[in-house]
């Protein structure tokens, strides 16, 4: 196979996921630079250990490590933005001092409709959302563990596959890792939903239970908040495959146990993605005219987990 050309990539976020796809790109002899913040002084000394139970164990050692954005020295190709989808964050003016004219913003991030902020903001640039279907966490500082998959998909928004987007794919085909180019993207969004509406939530509302607890002990309650996403996705415009409810059940069965990216930022005190993954979604109902009462009940009683952390103003 063609060797694809290396290029130079920031990854702003560089937490689980950010650190594990940047070292993947890093392999592949791509200059992978980071900004990370909580911790900056440990991978300045020491970079990143990925431990990863399919593939090994592996360092990685950015060629920038910055506590800023603005820090960066040169032009990215690429922008991996890999932060969490909150209402305290402002990704546009996050991204905005290294994005060049030739960068492409690359977001692998959680939710439905977050995209049109990015394409407004940036319209001479190409706009790739980027979906992760991985089990990574940070377990330390600069240390990472993946459990299982990794499988990732971009395209371009609105829509379509650049040339840009395909050579970005095959530098991570070389690691080992699935990446697949697709010319529908936001489908793609919806389809991921379908699993972290349930569990996303259904993980910090249980008090800290990890997916198999939840599925063994509440499946036909999971099932209902997945077919509404469909339901939702339908109406929208994009529907979706037929089994894609069974099809996410098994594989939450095969999967080992597993807390949610959403269940470790309660446990750390951080904000959740509440919003980005339950209320777009829920958002996107109300103004289809869908019925979702399971979607809307689990939403409610997580604004009021997170006012009771004192989350809401």
């Amino acid at each position: 196979m063609k060797k694809a050309m290396a290029s130079t990539v920031l990854v702003i976020g560089a937490g689980a996921i950010g650190a594990f796809y940047g070292s993947l790109l890093a392999q592949a002899g791509t200059e992978v630079s980071v900004v990370c913040r909580s911790d900056y002084e440990r991978v300045r000394q020491h970079g990143f250990i990925i431990d990863s139970q399919p593939l090994g164990r592996w360092s990685f050692t950015p060629t920038q490590v910055l506590k800023n954005v603005a820090d960066f020295k040169g032009s990215p190709d690429y922008i991996l933005l890999c932060t969490k989808v909150i209402p305290t964050l402002d990704r546009v003016a996050l991204i905005r001092p290294v994005v060049g004219r030739n960068t492409s913003i690359v977001f692998i991030q959680n939710g439905v409709e977050i995209e049109q902020e990015m394409l407004d903001a940036f319209p001479n640039n190409e706009i790739v959302s980027g979906l992760a279907f991985i089990c990574c966490n940070r377990v330390g500082p600069g240390e990472i563990l993946h459990l299982a998959y990794g499988r990732l998909a971009l395209g371009n928004l609105p829509n379509g596959v650049s040339d840009k987007t395909a050579q970005l794919c095959e530098l991570f085909n070389q690691t080992g890792i699935e990446c697949g180019a697709t010319d529908d993207i936001v489908t793609g969004r919806w389809q991921k939903c379908v699993w972290n509406a349930p569990f996303n939530p259904l993980s910090v509302l249980s008090g800290g239970l990890p997916t198999l607890d939840i599925l063994q002990t509440q499946e036909s309650f999971v099932r209902s908040i997945m077919q509404e996403i469909c339901d939702i996705a339908a109406a929208a415009g994009h529907p979706l495959p037929d089994n894609i409810v069974d099809i996410n059940i098994e594989h939450t069965y095969a999967m080992p146990p597993y807390k949610t990216s959403m269940l470790l930022d309660y446990e750390s005190g951080q904000p959740m993605e509440t919003e980005a993954i339950l209320g777009n979604a829920l958002r996107a109902a109300q103004r289809l005219g869908i019925p979702s009462p399971h979607l809307e009940s689990v939403y409610a009683l997580m604004k009021l987990r997170e006012l009771k952390l004192g989350y809401l103003p």
